[in-house]
């Protein structure tokens, strides 16, 4: 099967449709599928290493400029399917052409446009939930990451569930693994703490993360500790405009850093080296930091909000998305070494079970759903 999967939308930084999609392409083309992508002129060479089997497109410049590449997507992708003749086009990201000329596929990733739409800028949240709507209808087969996506979307864009295929990220095992001390101790020393505990948030700081709510609850989780542990604060910046006060608002005894993004490579080492993995977000359309903390051999403390519960299972602890709740369920992992190991090595074996290989068949089933309705 020949298909075309439209990665212009990815951004510069990857970002989360980048990571997605980078993971899933090669698995697409050891499961078979004759692919051809159209991508971003600098991420030509990105891709012709990571995929020499598949045939890489450059889309014009100019899509670069997000209205732009809205335009060319309407265009110059039908175009581009005229050309290449694929059997399916795949968009993973939301948006697709409204007459392409052959079977289409979208991904979307989350239904919190619909469910928790303050949690987003309101330009985001009105694009998405129209976007979504659209691709509902026309779309031959929508993929979405989680049972909870897909519910979610059907009954807020009243969709039709036949047409859904879920297909649960995977995790890269080979980069997300249980770390040495060793390289733990490099990663602190890169973050600099030296040798102190800490605890990890990986993600961006938006408001649905409900980073505010955690910076508060650990400081109260702290009180009384004759060495508290510090809070580590990873990913993009992000929009949450209460993230400054309430950090300029913590004890000077306790240290808290916001440390951006980290390398890929150091990942393993900051998620695995955290006493615990505190990620308690008001809902996700699936939960990556989540399932590659779980991969590093972390303790991770979630909430069961919308598809959390579908990825931790019983190999997390969970807390509710209030200060109170985080703040007792996070004491309690401190406070308690053996249940923190016990929920490290449950989480590695869970995680085992979630691969790209297995996302790509489920993929390639929505391909072949696709033509099937076509």
């Amino acid at each position: 099967m020949r298909v075309l999967l439209d990665a212009t939308a990815v951004p510069a930084d990857r970002g989360g449709v980048g990571r997605y999609v980078d993971d899933l392409v090669p698995e697409l083309v050891r499961a078979g599928v004759d692919l051809v992508m159209a991508v971003q002129r600098r991420d030509v060479e990105h891709y012709r290493e990571l995929v020499p089997l598949a045939t890489i497109v450059a889309a014009p410049g100019a899509t670069e400029r997000r209205a732009a590449r809205l335009v060319w997507e309407q265009v110059g992708l039908p175009a581009l399917v005229r050309s290449v003749r694929p059997d399916v086009l795949h968009c993973p990201h939301y948006t697709l052409p409204l007459v392409a000329g052959v079977p289409v596929v979208v991904t979307l990733h989350d239904a919190t446009f619909f469910t928790t739409p303050e949690l987003h800028l309101r330009s985001k949240a009105v694009f998405f939930r129209a976007a979504t709507r659209m691709a509902v209808r026309r779309a031959r087969t929508v993929v979405v990451p989680s049972r909870a996506t897909r519910d979610e979307v059907v009954r807020e864009a009243d969709a039709d569930p036949a047409r859904f295929v879920v297909a649960h990220h995977g995790v890269d095992h080979e980069r997300f693994h249980a770390t040495s001390p060793d390289e733990q101790a490099r990663v602190r020393t890169t973050l600099g703490i030296g040798d102190a505990d800490y605890v990890g948030f990986l993600g961006t700081l938006e408001p649905r993360k409900n980073v505010p709510a955690l910076v508060r609850a650990w400081v109260r989780a702290c009180d009384g500790r004759d060495a508290p542990p510090a809070l580590v604060l990873a990913g993009g910046r992000g929009w949450d405009t209460q993230i400054d006060a309430t950090i300029e608002s913590v004890p000077p005894r306790l240290t808290v850093r916001r440390v951006g993004y980290l390398p890929l490579d150091d990942l393993p080492g900051f998620l695995g080296g955290a006493q615990v993995l505190a990620y308690p977000s008001l809902g996700e359309g699936f939960g990556l930091p989540v399932l590659e903390a779980m991969a590093c051999g972390a303790a991770v403390l979630t909430t069961r909000e919308l598809s959390l519960p579908e990825v931790g299972g019983d190999a997390v602890a969970y807390c509710g998305t209030d200060e109170d709740s985080i703040a007792h369920e996070l004491g309690e992992l401190l406070d308690d070494s053996e249940r923190r190991a016990d929920l490290a090595r449950a989480a590695v074996v869970r995680a085992e079970q979630f691969t790209w290989a297995e996302a790509a068949r489920a993929h390639v089933e929505a391909y072949e759903r696709a033509v099937r309705r076509a």
